[in-house]
């Protein structure tokens, strides 16, 4: 009999927050490595920096380990000189120029340990520095930038006509590219910027990054104008393979999308994982998942690494679970910092119960993650009410729905339902169902599915209530964006307010926690 699963063995934490002095000799060690041919921080400065703005001083730690770090300062920029050198602009690394009534953050230096590039560190440290200039309402961001690739075209191009041709993505400059990458524009280019800078001939671009948010005539922002999250649902076509590697591909592929589109979700299917029985020679179905349930631990793991590797939260469809001689349909929430979460299934279908021997969960789940608060509920479950009004409750925005049915009825029965949560929910929910079919696969050969993300329905939110739907029955995804903030406002001053006008006096849901 197997032991319940414990899924924090396979948990890698990616935290972004605060540097602390802790964190100085890891910072000054990895700085030798990502620049071995400049003069590092000293400890002094680190402390200077901690001392004067420690909210702008922000670190990556991956499982208790620092990979990547950033450093910056408020700044009145119209005081200083369009061609100021990173000594001028830093008081010579020691940001006592920090000024806290200024109108723009200045970055001075990002670094990203080598054995983890490629993971989207980068672009999450740029995150927080535009999280703290729309928190602290600034104007903008402006970053100096390095072309360390320029060295290599110097004799062909001026400083001007190389940062045109990677600007055109002519040429790659891992760190201008970057930078364009993420929203910046280019102001001007500096000579003698920094004078250790041999690869970038002392040249470096002065980039900016303007906050849409900022208002200047309130000292702080009050509340958000809006939240925006993306959303990327998958309709996964169900097709034969030869391998667990053949089915991490197929997955890797689709989480590349979501993550190319700068998706905040990337939302697979309910039991997809059901492809790996194709080359299983297994014909019984129960015994058939026995054997899919060995493939639990690799499934985890898989989805982890896609996770924190694409920096995109995964809704992981689902997966049958053998938990102390039960099985269970379990849908995990993999977060791109490393963390795991999961609900099971509560409502088990009559097929389910019939040919696996499923069983049910017991709780209804709400998960908190960068972009709100989630749930989750497989199929069967949304087409029960009640189950979506104690997720909104406990405080739910977005109720994703992983799906797999065989027919356009089955279909229709989640869709509909699914559409009628969003509305008397006030809250947006999503749809992610399989396609194909798998004729060596028993009680698996046929599948119908049209994904889709759908909204409450008002004026605010998109025609029909629908963000974005797939065609019905082939490989494709859908990619929408919904609000959060135009959520909140539509609770509080919709047309109409299911929310706010139930009758408590009449009736209620009570929820037998366990």
């Amino acid at each position: 009999m197997l032991e319940k699963i414990d899924v924090s063995k396979f948990e890698k934490k990616m935290i972004i927050r605060n540097i602390e002095e802790k964190d100085f000799d890891a910072i000054i060690d990895m700085q030798r490595i990502c620049f071995p041919n400049m003069e590092p921080w000293k400890r002094e400065h680190l402390e200077s920096h901690l001392k004067i703005f420690p909210e702008g001083q922000f670190c990556v730690e991956y499982d208790g380990e620092i990979i990547g770090t950033c450093s910056s300062l408020i700044i009145n920029f119209d005081e200083y000189d369009d061609q100021h050198t990173w000594d001028e602009i830093t008081d010579h690394g020691y940001i006592t120029n920090h000024d806290p009534e200024g109108y723009n953050l200045y970055g001075i230096e990002v670094m990203v340990h080598p054995e983890y590039r490629r993971m989207k560190i980068g672009r999450r440290l740029y995150e927080a520095r535009k999280d703290l200039a729309r928190e602290l309402n600034l104007k903008s961001i402006i970053i100096g930038g390095r072309i360390p690739n320029y060295y290599k075209y110097a004799k062909e191009f001026t400083p001007r006509q190389y940062v045109e041709e990677v600007i055109m993505h002519n040429i790659y400059d891992p760190v201008l590219t970057f930078q364009v990458m993420n929203g910046f524009t280019l102001k001007r280019i500096n000579h003698n910027y920094l004078q250790d800078d041999k690869a970038s001939m002392r040249y470096a671009t002065l980039m900016e990054w303007n906050n849409i948010d900022y208002r200047p005539t309130v000292p702080k922002r009050q509340f958000k104008t809006s939240f925006p999250v993306r959303i990327t649902t998958i309709q996964y076509e169900m097709k034969k393979i030869s391998s667990f590697e053949d089915f991490a591909i197929q997955c890797e592929y689709y989480t590349d999308v979501a993550a190319s589109y700068h998706s905040d979700f990337a939302v697979f299917p309910e039991i997809f994982t059901l492809q790996l029985l194709s080359f299983l020679p297994e014909k019984s179905p129960s015994r058939a998942i026995r054997r899919l349930t060995e493939f639990t631990e690799d499934y985890i793991e898989l989805f982890t690494n896609l996770a924190v590797k694409y920096n995109v939260n995964i809704i992981g469809g689902s997966h049958f679970v053998e938990e102390e001689g039960k099985i269970y349909n379990i849908a995990y929430l993999f977060r791109r910092d490393g963390t795991i979460e999961k609900q099971y299934k509560l409502h088990i279908t009559p097929n389910e119960r019939k040919f696996w021997g499923i069983s049910a969960g017991d709780e209804v789940r709400v998960f908190d993650t960068d972009c709100g608060k989630i749930a989750i509920q497989i199929c069967y479950d949304i087409e029960f009410p009640e189950l979506a009004r104690i997720a909104v409750d406990k405080g739910a925005n977005i109720i994703f729905t992983p799906f797999c049915t065989e027919d356009r009825q089955g279909y229709l029965r989640v869709r509909y339902c699914s559409q009628a949560r969003a509305i008397e929910n006030q809250v947006y929910t999503v749809l992610s169902g399989t396609v194909g079919n798998l004729p060596d696969v028993e009680n698996m050969d046929i599948q119908y599915a049209q994904s889709g993300i759908f909204s409450p329905s008002d004026f605010t939110f998109a025609r029909d209530g629908i963000v974005g739907e797939c065609n019905p029955n082939i490989e494709t995804v859908v990619i929408g964006d919904v609000d959060l903030e135009i959520l909140r406002r539509h609770r509080r001053a919709g047309s109409v307010n299911q929310l706010k006008d139930r009758r408590h006096d009449i009736y209620q849901i009570i929820y037998k926690q366990r």
